[in-house]
């Protein structure tokens, strides 16, 4: 990366970039077609990577690196799931992000990346960062386990794309083969940590990754980006559930549970609603802890298919977004008719109600935005009802 092109890149960071290419003549000093790609992948992460957005010396070799690479506030969870380890090798490297984090925290990293323009963007990157501690190889993971010697954890991210390019997510469509190197994996590591795709089911998964010592649901801004198992040699009775959402606010919310502690549990279900209504985060929901969370968290689910909770006294620390209740409605004809006039404005949700949100819209017509929050669900007696509620703020 020149100084020429540096300053280009900073100087039309904000442009049109369809402009920009159309006038690439004006600029025979620079490659403006580099120049925009890099344009468009550092705005892709200005928010994901801010500390690599701010260095304006790095090279992103394509744009679907940047999409798949993990976010830092990801990356520096992923450092909490090492103790004592000193050399990790990430089998799968990619751009780099996790390789980075890693070597933060451990003596030695290897970065295994296959794909040359990237591996050398990444090997360039890291001497900007100072990471001199991470060693590449520029092969393929199968390759590099077939003559690498043992290793304090491996650590991969198998690609979640087909050789045609689209989006697949079974452990076994994705490259390369988790399940094929899993033996591999074992005989040479006493730990592996796999990021596999949010879509997977958990259930299912723990079944086929049997030495799953730990799971890591990860959320940020109550979206679900990455699930985390941690594999090791000997065999544990049971793995732990880890429920991680970070909000808006920076702020980590965090639930764990065990399966069979769940299967067990009793639904605490209320009898009406009370002053205030939780909603659980992306990562609860997924991980499936409708039941321990309302027994933990000292509330009680609205319905068993609801997936609401609600209490008459604040319970602050819920892992998820929490509500002041101002008005319970009956829902019915008469009050989709009437209700705009008191409620013009909201923002809707429906959880276990027979209609959609748009359709919901349609019928009130009410306009979205606002401060009110309505959720549309259905109470324990099979009532419907319309709750009307204030988002509680948490400093």
């Amino acid at each position: 990366m020149t100084d020429t092109l540096c300053i280009f890149i900073q100087e039309h960071m904000d442009d049109d970039l369809d402009r920009l290419l159309f006038s690439a003549a004006r600029y025979p000093e620079v490659d403006v077609m580099f120049a925009v790609e890099q344009i468009s992948i550092r705005r892709h992460i200005r928010e994901k990577l801010p500390t690599w957005y701010a260095n304006a010396d790095l090279i992103f070799p394509s744009k679907i690196t940047g999409e798949q690479c993990s976010s830092e506030q990801t990356a520096g969870y992923k450092q909490r799931l090492l103790t004592s380890e000193k050399h990790l090798c990430d089998l799968t490297g990619g751009l780099g992000v996790d390789t980075y984090f890693f070597s933060q925290k451990l003596e030695r990293v290897s970065y295994v990346e296959r794909n040359t323009e990237t591996f050398k963007a990444a090997m360039y990157n890291f001497g900007l960062l100072q990471a001199n501690n991470i060693h590449g190889y520029n092969e393929t993971a199968e390759d590099y386990l077939e003559k690498a010697g043992n290793t304090d954890v491996f650590y991969i991210d198998p690609a979640r794309r087909s050789a045609r390019n689209t989006r697949v997510f079974e452990l076994t469509d994705c490259e390369p083969d988790l399940l094929e190197l899993m033996p591999v994996l074992l005989e040479k590591a006493p730990k592996v940590i796999a990021k596999l795709s949010p879509m997977l089911d958990i259930h299912h998964t723990l079944k086929l990754l049997p030495h799953t010592s730990e799971v890591h649901v990860v959320s940020v801004k109550n979206e679900c980006k990455e699930l985390l198992f941690v594999l090791k040699q000997d065999m544990v009775k049971e793995p732990v559930i880890n429920c991680i959402n970070y909000t808006a606010e920076k702020q980590e919310q965090q639930f764990c549970f065990y399966y069979s502690e769940e299967e067990v549990c009793s639904p605490l279900i209320a009898d009406k609603v009370g002053v205030y209504l939780y909603e659980p985060n992306a990562s609860v929901l997924k991980a499936g802890a409708y039941k321990q969370i309302a027994r933990l968290q000292h509330v009680e689910k609205l319905h068993v298919s609801s997936h609401l909770y609600t209490s008459g006294e604040l319970q602050y620390d819920f892992p998820g977004r929490i509500f002041r209740v101002h008005t319970v409605y009956p829902f019915n004809g008469k009050l989709c008719k009437t209700i705009a006039r008191q409620i013009p404005k909201a923002n809707l949700s429906v959880r276990n109600f027979p209609i959609s949100v748009n359709e919901l819209r349609k019928r009130t017509r009410i306009a979205e935005g606002g401060d009110v929050y309505l959720f549309a669900t259905t109470l324990a007696d099979g009532e419907k009802v319309l709750i009307s509620c204030e988002k509680v703020t948490r400093q």
